[in-house]
Parts: C-alpha cells; structure tokens; sequence
C-alpha cells in the first residue's frame, strides 16, 4: 500500500515537471530562437553559419535604429520622471485620504482597459484639442497608464509602512512638509524606484498607444521596427530585440528586488 502510494506520487511529480516543461517551451522557445538567430553569422534561421556577434556591429551602424532607440528612451525618460511625481502623491492619497473601492477602480483602470481602447481614446482627445502628433504625445499617453502603474506599487509599500514613525517625527517638532521629505519618502523610495523601473520598461516596450499617438516624423523603436518586420525580420532587428529583451528582463527583476511586487502581482 505504501509502496503504491510512493509510486503514484513520483508519477504525479514527473507528470506536473513534464508540463511545466511544455510549458516553458512554449513560452520561452521563440525567444531562445530569436537570441540564438541575432547570434548566427548566417542570418538566416535555416542555415546555422557560427556564432558570430557580426550584427550587434550592424546594428551600432544602422542610424535610423539608433535614432528610434533614442526616442524611445527620451519617451520613457519623460514619461517616467512624472509618472513618478504623480503616482506617489495618488498611492499616498489613495492609502490615507480616500479610501474607496470605486475610486481605486477609476484609478486603475488605464492597467486593465486594452490598449487599443485607450489608444483611440488618447487620439480622440488630442485631435478635439487639435495637437499636433509627436513625442510630447506619445509621452502625455504613456504617463496616462504609467501613473497607475507607480501609485499600485507604492501603495502596496506604503501598507507595510509605520506610521508611529511619522508622529514620533512631528511630535518632536518637524512639520509635515520635512517629516515627508525625511521620514516618509525615504522609507517608500524602494517602492517608488521599483515603480519607476516597471514604468520604464512599459513605455519603452509600448507600440499600441504610441502607433496611434505618433506623429509623422521621429517614431520610437516599437514602431519602426514594425515598419521594418512588415517586410521581413532582418538580422540586425534580431539583436535588437535581444538588447531590449535583456533590458527589459534586468529592469523588471530590479523592480522586483526594490519593491516587492510579488505581493501586488
């Protein structure tokens, strides 16, 4: 009997790991292949030609890429800084002032709605105030969702927070401006890091919002890369991907690190 149980729970535990595995394959083998084609000296992902770093090279040269990939951090950068300003002062608001479980719904909504709804929206709107489409637009709508990104993850932060910390400050004299500013910020700065690092990963990934939010001229990386998939995937579009994959993953592990987001997601 024992015997048989044993047995029938190593066959459940190589069954779940066989899964898991199929899994992960399915999950993560396009990636491996795109890192292993921006490593192939080929370029062709029939033809294995030996490992090569030849169109990382290719890429350094290409300017049209490079200008993208500037946009795109100059976007980010942007949209970050504020998204950060303004995502602490709405999770603190939210944590202590206005606790309300509609309100919490209309504040992350731009987390949940798809994009191609809010994209339409954002046009919408910058048409109906006649602005022109450039970077500042694609900015303003990354800071739309960007915002409620930071005030989740400093939110959850600020309900590990002491509070007796920030009356002992003010009982000893400090006023709320400075007890902020010395007690309060650095005790939350992890969380308002780790949302500023995800917040920056979003908008440098983002397409959707910024197709539809772009102007004519100046296109971040997601765009023109779109421009240039359409018409075949290019060895050097490969490394590339592979460089703002590897971005991507360290800042978002970094998030996590810093703020815990573990606990939110």
């Amino acid at each position: 009997m024992r015997d048989d149980r044993a047995m029938a729970t190593k066959l459940h535990r190589h069954g779940l790991s066989f899964h898991a595995a199929i899994v992960y394959t399915f999950l993560y083998g396009p990636i491996l292949m795109l890192i292993v084609l921006s490593l192939n000296r080929s370029g062709l992902p029939t033809a294995w030609g030996g490992f090569s770093l030849h169109w990382y090279a290719e890429l350094v040269k290409n300017r049209d890429l490079l200008a993208a990939a500037l946009n795109s951090l100059l976007v980010a950068g942007g949209s970050t800084l504020v998204s950060a300003i303004f995502g602490t002062l709405l999770a603190l608001g939210l944590e202590r002032a206005a606790r309300n479980m509609v309100l919490d719904a209309f504040v992350f909504l731009p987390m949940i709605i798809p994009d191609i709804v809010l994209a339409i929206a954002l046009l919408s709107f910058f048409t109906f105030l006649e602005m022109p489409l450039s970077l500042l637009t694609i900015t303003i709508s990354h800071i739309v969702f960007n915002i409620a990104f930071v005030a989740a993850i400093v939110r959850t932060r600020l309900s590990y927070f002491d509070l007796s910390l920030e009356e002992a400050s003010m009982d000893l004299g400090a006023p709320p401006l400075k007890t902020f500013f010395k007690i309060t910020l650095p005790l939350i700065m992890p969380g308002v890091i780790a949302g500023s690092l995800l917040a920056f990963t979003i908008s440098l990934d983002e397409f959707v919002i910024a197709f539809f939010t772009a102007g004519p001229s100046r296109p971040t990386l997601p765009i023109l890369i779109y421009s240039m998939v359409r018409f075949g995937v290019t060895p050097d579009v490969n490394a590339l991907a592979t460089v703002v994959l590897a971005i991507s993953v360290m800042l978002i592990l970094l998030s996590q690190r810093l703020g815990g987001t573990e606990k939110l997601f």
